[in-house]
């Protein structure tokens, strides 16, 4: 049976950005405690071709019901397919380009030529018990008939790959000089990369750094984590700019619109009871509903600034302005944030994803 390489590719990719999205956002996605637990052997196995035997298997039964996955050689049946050549063409490179953990061959190498992915096959592996977990989801997956249950294991097992590489070290790509063009692109290209809300608040909190730094200033820059709330930590908002003490200014760094309703709770529960008088909404588009701007003024007149910022206009407006010496700055406060341990491995992929293009174009 045939593979359509680049649908595949394609399906791969899809299942990817929603399972980085739910990993990011801390919710797992679910499965039946007998798949779980066959995964979880799976991805313990030290015999990396298992994980990529099951991702191509499930990708090629989502494709073609009628292909028989525990044939992966064209010779072997009607409905076999070749699970060489699409792990060669798809998987394989998907993993690598995704920097996920895997083998540098073929993993039919790992088996005896013209194998089966039956039962029978496990007296020639040193893992049994990782392949018996294998053939238990492969039943699973040549049972399943709807698409909307194939692509949820899709969605579960790719879940399991971006958890896999939390665990391995991704070493960041440098650029030691970046153009004002290419921070241009560089910005525009994080802030479009799913980080659960973490790139936004990186730049922003980083754009500070760089000024408190340039211009010797006398400031303490605090910023929170992604996902802490700002009540609990008594924080007003997620980075704070204090002198001597002092809160200079506070923002909220947010990739959601920005309403009348939600300046009304800020200032209620962040802004009044702490008597912040500047306060910044740092967004990705400066642009804001009518009744939220008639809102900031009546808070003006109360003393209190409220303000939109562009974050994209803020910091290309920064870094024009500290000059060379100040975008090295930025840079290097940039990737040692990231280098954080704290940090997801995500943001570093996406970050050398950014650098690659720069590189390449």
């Amino acid at each position: 049976m045939s593979i359509d390489y680049e649908q595949a590719r394609s399906l791969l990719e899809s299942s990817y950005t929603e399972a980085e999205r739910l990993f990011l956002k801390g919710s797992p996605p679910k499965a039946s405690s007998h798949i779980s637990q066959a995964c979880q052997a799976i991805f313990a196995s030290r015999t990396q071709a298992y994980r990529e035997v099951l991702l191509g298997c499930l990708v090629a039964r989502i494709q073609d019901k009628s292909i028989n996955i525990h044939q992966p050689y064209v010779r072997q049946g009607a409905n076999a397919f070749s699970g060489r050549s699409l792990d060669e063409r798809v998987v394989n490179r998907f993993l690598q380009d995704k920097r996920i953990p895997c083998s540098r061959g073929p993993y039919l190498s790992v088996f005896r030529r013209s194998v089966e992915f039956t039962p029978t096959t496990r007296d020639g592996l040193r893992d049994k018990e990782g392949y018996d977990s294998l053939i238990v989801v492969l039943g699973h997956i040549a049972k399943a008939s709807k698409d909307a249950e194939l692509l949820h294991l899709l969605t579960y097992v790719i879940y399991n790959f971006v958890e896999l590489r939390e665990q391995a070290n991704v070493p960041l790509s440098r650029l030691h000089r970046i153009s004002l063009e290419q921070f241009d692109q560089l910005i525009s290209g994080l802030l479009e990369t799913q980080s659960g809300g973490r790139f936004p608040v990186l730049l922003v909190a980083a754009g500070f750094i760089t000024i408190k730094k340039y211009m010797d200033l006398d400031w303490d820059v605090f910023y929170q984590g992604i996902n802490v709330a700002d009540t609990a930590s008594g924080a007003g908002g997620d980075i704070t700019i204090e002198s001597k003490g002092k809160v200079l200014l506070t923002a909220e760094v947010t990739e959601r619109t920005v309403d009348r309703s939600r300046i009304i709770a800020t200032f209620n529960t962040k802004i009044a009871p702490q008597g912040l008088e500047d306060y910044l909404f740092f967004v990705t588009s400066a642009e804001a509903e009518s009744d939220a701007k008639q809102q900031m003024r009546q808070y003006f007149a109360q003393g209190h600034e409220v303000n939109f910022v562009d974050i994209k206009e803020w910091l290309m407006m920064v870094l024009t302005t500290v000059g060379r010496r100040g975008r090295e700055i930025f840079n290097q406060t940039f990737i040692s944030m990231l280098e954080d341990a704290r940090v997801p491995t995500a943001l570093r992929v996406g970050w050398n994803g950014m650098v690659e293009k720069l590189t390449t174009a």
